[in-house]
């Protein structure tokens, strides 16, 4: 089970509100810093978990902390009729409603502000679902996922990218060296909010990756479960099933 670390640890809100309150404070240069902070290998990453997407054929997409909506518009790529993107915080919704609008694409994507531990949908209603950099921030894992699982079609497809821990020398040694230094760093230079990025890579580290988070999606109920580690273990993509 993850550890639920929060944002500003002398904040008297829970977790969900001050992620939310965080993800405010940032949305203006998160697209930025996330191509900076990933060396832009973050794009390839969402073009994998499209593909996994694309080839189950959806009519339905949910995407989870959708932020900015990046994933939301990719995903037009495949045949599917509604994209919903759901998302907490509300200046990352009105950054990824520009970008929607910038794209001509508000006929084919709806951003809903909502989070995933109570997703304004009925049961079995998304064919597919995805969730990218997302899960780790849940104020409650388990709840967060066993929603996803209630919303999803059975046989429906669950995707999630997340940043994990690469386990080999020296990716290992030098994936703690960047998120313990660099990406702080990188965040307290083009970021107003100074703690963000330190919460960030703080909750990267801890969150469970790998067959730690296969086996919570199994008590979950997911079937199906299997993980794709990324660049040398530095982010996994994790799909899934509903019977």
């Amino acid at each position: 089970m993850s550890k639920n670390i929060t944002p500003y640890k002398d904040s008297d809100l829970g977790k969900k509100e001050q992620v939310a309150q965080m993800f405010d404070a940032i949305a203006t240069n998160y697209d930025g810093l996330n191509r900076v902070i990933s060396f832009g290998i973050d794009v390839s990453w969402r073009k994998k978990v499209l593909q996994l997407v694309a080839n189950t054929k959806p009519e339905t997409i949910l995407d989870i902390a959708t932020g900015t909506g990046d994933l939301a518009i990719l995903m037009t790529k495949t045949d599917a009729k509604e994209i919903i993107g759901l998302d907490i915080s509300a200046g990352m919704l009105e950054i990824g409603k520009q970008k929607i609008n910038e794209k001509k694409l508000d006929h084919k994507i709806t951003m809903v502000l909502g989070d995933s531990e109570n997703i304004p949908y009925p049961d079995s209603y998304f064919d597919a679902i995805t969730v990218a950099f997302g899960v780790r921030n849940f104020e409650n894992l388990e709840k967060g996922l066993a929603e996803i699982l209630r919303v999803l079609k059975p046989n429906g497809i669950f995707v999630i990218l997340e940043t994990s821990v690469p386990t080999r020398f020296p990716y290992k040694q030098g994936y703690a060296f960047y998120t313990r230094f660099i990406l702080p760093l990188i965040g307290k230079l083009f970021s107003k909010d100074k703690v963000a990025y330190k919460y960030l890579s703080d909750s990267a580290n801890i969150f469970p990756f790998g067959e730690a988070l296969n086996n919570i999606l199994r008590k979950i109920g997911f079937i199906d479960v299997k993980h794709l580690p990324q660049t040398f273990g530095v982010a996994t993509i994790y799909h899934a099933s509903k019977k």
